[in-house]
């Protein structure tokens, strides 16, 4: 579950829903290595494996997920992820 649900502005952005894991993965974690801290990442997933193992990975890293939604795609999601700086 996210840790926040609110509105924020996006820094950055990635879609990831033509990647398979742990592609997926990797794509993400090169995007929040080049962030600052407190900027905030707008990341595009799809539902199953991605969905489940992203976010989790992206908590393990430090950084916070403020929020995990449905987009009107069906099985596409959108998270938003605020970087806690280099992981």
């Amino acid at each position: 579950m996210p840790e926040k649900k609110m509105t924020e502005q996006v820094d950055q952005r990635l879609d990831i829903t033509a990647l398979l894991c742990p592609m997926t993965f990797v794509r993400t974690r090169l995007l929040l290595d080049g962030m600052r801290p407190g900027e905030v990442a707008e990341i595009i997933l799809r539902d199953g494996e991605p969905l489940k193992n992203v976010p989790e990975a992206v908590r393990n890293l430090g950084h916070s997920v403020l929020d995990v939604a449905e987009t009107d795609r069906k099985g596409v999601f959108r998270m938003l992820v605020r970087s806690a700086g280099s992981a």
